[in-house]
């Protein structure tokens, strides 16, 4: 298995808007292949000494964390699907930046290869 992680902050008054582009992404993520897709947004998230998932995205009042993975089968699989979705007519229409629903640069993602899955 393989997976993709990310992580972003999103302003509370456009959630519902960021849950619409979401579900739709889910819908493309798993008919190109993905095993699994997950987003969840913060319900017991308090900023840290150091760090912590406030911090890491630089939260502003009156915004959310969302933090999200997806599973594939490898990450051959993974490099192919993502190629794919990013292709994909059906999110084209949503993702220009100056219209996302969220701050895309305080966005931070990475694959991860599990070392204890059970």
């Amino acid at each position: 298995m393989y997976i993709d992680g990310f992580v972003v902050p999103v302003p509370k008054a456009k959630l519902a808007a960021y849950k619409k582009l979401s579900k739709k992404a889910s819908v493309v993520w798993k008919e190109l292949g993905a095993i699994e897709y997950v987003e969840a947004v913060e319900d017991d998230v308090q900023p840290g000494k150091v760090t912590s998932f406030p911090q890491a995205v630089k939260r502003k009042p009156g915004e959310v964390v969302v933090f999200a993975w997806i599973i594939y089968k490898t990450k051959a699989e993974r490099n192919r699907i993502n190629k794919a979705v990013m292709k994909d007519p059906r999110l084209a229409d949503m993702m220009d930046p100056k219209d996302l629903p969220f701050d895309g640069k305080r966005m931070f993602w990475g694959g991860f290869k599990p070392i204890v899955w059970e």
